[in-house]
């Protein structure tokens, strides 16, 4: 937990420094991101909120889509299109946020139903800088999956703060 600690209070720093906040919706890292994020003190200076999106009926139920009339205009979860639309839906859930972050995917010990392996998630961010990414960990193991998910969305999140225009 040190380094996502590390990475969280990094983040935080960057938010509080452009007096920015942000809202998360993450599946496979089950609360990690979000934790990491709430770890600092004073976190509620740049933390809004944020939903663990795990199941169709969260999906639904915390960010308004349906997972159904996804499919049927072509994307999947766990995809990089998902993750934007994710990312962007928590934003405007949330109201004037400057920055939301989206991570979905499949932790393991299996794939999930729509082809990916285990070690495989997408991550956005969306605000001053729209981002994705895919990430492949090439292992099975779901907890090093779900920290591994984490920690590449602080350093994507962290680097996208960094890059942005204040």
């Amino acid at each position: 937990m040190r380094d996502l600690a590390a990475m969280g209070a990094r983040a935080g720093e960057l938010l509080k420094q452009r007096g920015e906040k942000i809202v998360v919706a993450e599946t496979s890292a089950g609360g990690l991101i979000s934790a990491s994020l709430l770890a600092v003190p004073g976190a509620s200076a740049y933390y809004v909120g944020g939903a663990i999106t795990y199941s169709a009926r969260a999906i639904r139920g915390l960010v308004d889509l349906s997972l159904k009339d996804l499919r049927e205009q072509g994307i999947r979860s766990s995809s990089e299109p998902y993750a934007q639309l994710l990312a962007n839906a928590i934003r405007a859930k949330h109201g004037a946020i400057t920055w939301a972050l989206a991570e979905t995917g499949a932790a393991g010990p299996q794939g999930n139903p729509y082809g990916d392996p285990a070690g495989h998630s997408c991550i956005a961010i969306c605000g001053p800088l729209d981002r994705v990414m895919t990430l492949r960990t090439g292992v099975d193991d779901r907890v090093a999956n779900m920290w591994a998910f984490a920690q590449a969305s602080l350093a994507f999140l962290v680097q996208a703060l960094e890059e942005a225009p204040s």
